[in-house]
């Protein structure tokens, strides 16, 4: 099992056997995190999906200088300009970690700094972690390239995917998709955090439970095993 702590948003930490993981920073801006503080999470590796600001807030907050930020080139290196330990990674490219493999795989989405920079293209990962496979999605629309992942990583264990729409897929488009990566569970993000983005706990659970699916949508700091 994996130890998982969901910080809103899209923001994910995850315990590998010791080795701590981030996933898209960004709690100091979220509202429904207030009671969250960034500075207590500690993450030996941080990841992030794209360059939006509510993705990588809190980035500086939770890097050392010796903590590799793992990204797609572009935000990585813009990291880097700031004295911290970006590591670029691009499409189809695999990383080598301590804790297992991390594939970088596509997303259909917009990805830009906050100082207005390039934030080349978005992505999400594949964890291959011992004898669990993950699908992170990022944050993207439903598409046929998600037919790809099973079919170069193998056995997908569980999915976590944007559920809450306008921004990104909602929960409809990512009972399609989980049905493309053949997995049977999914974890929701990327919902309820603005407005346009609030969803129907229910309906959603609903439309998953139909389809022969099981969808958990965590509450904020809410720790749990996957």
């Amino acid at each position: 099992m994996i130890h998982i702590t969901y910080y809103g948003h899209s923001c994910f930490w995850f315990d590998f056997e010791g080795h701590k993981v981030v996933v898209d920073p960004f709690i100091s801006g979220n509202a429904i995190a207030s009671h969250l503080n960034p500075s207590d999470i500690q993450a030996d590796f941080i990841f992030l999906t794209h360059g939006h600001g509510d993705h990588i807030a809190d980035v500086g907050v939770i890097a050392s200088k010796e903590t590799p930020i793992i990204a797609n080139y572009e935000v990585a290196s813009w990291f880097g300009t700031k004295g911290l330990n970006g590591l670029g990674m691009n499409h189809g490219g695999t990383w080598q970690g301590p804790f297992g493999k991390v594939r970088l795989v596509n997303a259909i989405h917009s990805s830009s700094l906050p100082d207005g920079n390039y934030g080349g293209n978005p992505c999400g990962f594949v964890f291959m972690v011992k004898d669990k496979t993950f699908y992170l999605a990022g944050d993207t629309c439903l598409t046929l390239d998600m037919k790809l992942i099973p079919e170069l990583c193998g056995q997908i264990d569980f999915a976590i995917m944007p559920v809450g729409g306008h921004f990104t897929m909602d929960a409809h488009d990512a009972v399609l998709a989980a049905k493309m990566v053949r997995t049977k569970k999914v974890i929701g993000c990327h919902f309820d955090t603005f407005t346009p983005i609030k969803i129907d706990h229910q309906a959603a659970i609903i439309a998953f439970e139909q389809a022969g699916l099981e969808l958990k949508l965590p509450q904020v700091g809410e720790q749990f095993l996957f």
